[in-house]
């Protein structure tokens, strides 16, 4: 499995996070399920600063989601966000998901 990554300043203030976590729960995730090899996502939320992650079946998937939530972003929240770092990596473990190095 693969995770994207995403890192966001927050135009803002902190009380506005939740909100906008909101806003991501309700738009975002419908629009991530319906995605091949989607799995998971999360989201959260530090000093002025967004986490995003997904997690998906392959890094092609992951991409593909990428550019869905980008074009999200870009119609719903591109005065309050600003994408500055954008990683893929291939999971080694995880206690959510169940996956182990054991296996």
């Amino acid at each position: 499995m693969y995770a994207r990554m995403a890192i966001y300043n927050f135009s803002g203030d902190d009380g506005d996070a939740k909100g906008l976590s909101s806003r991501a729960e309700q738009g975002i995730l419908p629009i991530l399920q319906a995605q091949p090899g989607f799995r998971a996502y999360s989201v959260a939320t530090a000093d002025g600063e967004v986490l995003s992650l997904s997690v998906w079946d392959t890094v092609a998937e992951a991409e593909a989601g990428s550019a869905v939530v980008g074009s999200w972003v870009a119609s719903n929240m591109a005065d309050e966000l600003e994408l500055t770092s954008l990683r893929y990596a291939e999971i080694q473990f995880s206690t959510m998901l169940g996956i182990s190095t054991t296996d």
